[in-house]
């Protein structure tokens, strides 16, 4: 069976779970692979569109929308006695000199960008990175330099794309083995209840075709952008089902009279 059958089949079919147990360990770590590759997919295609619309947004901010600004000895400084705030599509950028906006009101705006009286904060994803300014030595920047500096990203970012995915793919694969390594753990007990003859390695190729139906759904939602509510526990919840009904699937043994 290839490596699409045996997904669609481990989406509903706790059986063939149970059967892929006889199949090469070879095979299950390559599914594994494959089934993470799914999973970052929104992922990756959420930050490559963010990036170059980022880029563009900033570009347009900076240049049309800011006063002349510098940042010199780890001070902003800019013609405006008010922070600037512009908000376009899914972005949203900051220029305060003023010290009236802080980490906090950056990280509330979703995907932004800004420049504070003595750091930089970026956001994005549900995540927000503060870098003060003081932090680069000797840093001397004006408005035009900026301009060349996010002309300069612009132009790498064909190499910028798929160094960050290959990233993010080889942690979400090293995330995925240790789960299903934890996974195929709590099998033990679960075959120990059930009185199935199975060891550890036929438990892990259980254990990673049970991640599926999670993973498939997980993925879906992250595509349309939709935030589940308690994911980690929900997925733990749905995978450990799964392997409770692909373990019953196993026979049990012979009882010898």
């Amino acid at each position: 069976m290839n490596i699409f059958k045996q997904l669609i089949k481990s989406i509903y079919s706790p059986k063939d779970i149970a059967l892929f147990r006889f199949q090469g360990i070879g095979k299950t770590i390559l599914y594994v692979f494959f089934l993470t590759f799914i999973s970052v997919l929104p992922s990756i295609v959420y930050f490559s569109t963010a990036l170059s619309s980022g880029l563009d947004s900033a570009r347009s901010f900076v240049n049309d929308e800011t006063p002349n600004f510098s940042i010199k000895n780890g001070v902003l400084s800019a013609k405006t006695n008010v922070p600037i705030t512009i908000r376009k599509e899914d972005f949203t950028f900051f220029l305060d000199p003023t010290g009236a906006v802080d980490e906090s009101d950056v990280a509330g705006e979703g995907n932004s960008f800004a420049l504070l009286k003595d750091q930089f904060v970026v956001s994005a994803g549900g995540q927000s990175e503060t870098y003060p300014y003081s932090m680069m030595e000797g840093l001397d920047i004006t408005k035009k330099d900026l301009i060349d500096l996010i002309d300069s990203v612009d132009g790498v970012k064909g190499i910028i794309i798929p160094v960050i995915s290959i990233f993010i793919y080889l942690f979400s694969s090293a995330a995925s083995f240790i789960e299903v390594s934890v996974l195929a753990l709590v099998g033990l007990l679960v075959k120990n209840l059930l009185g199935r003859n199975l060891t550890y390695r036929h438990l892990w190729r259980i254990a990673a075709y049970s991640e599926t139906l999670p993973t498939i759904f997980f993925t879906i939602m992250a595509a349309l952008k939709t935030t589940v509510p308690n994911s980690f526990m929900i997925n733990w919840l749905v995978i450990i089902i799964v392997l409770l009904l692909a373990i019953k699937e196993v026979p049990a043994p012979k009882r010898i009279d």
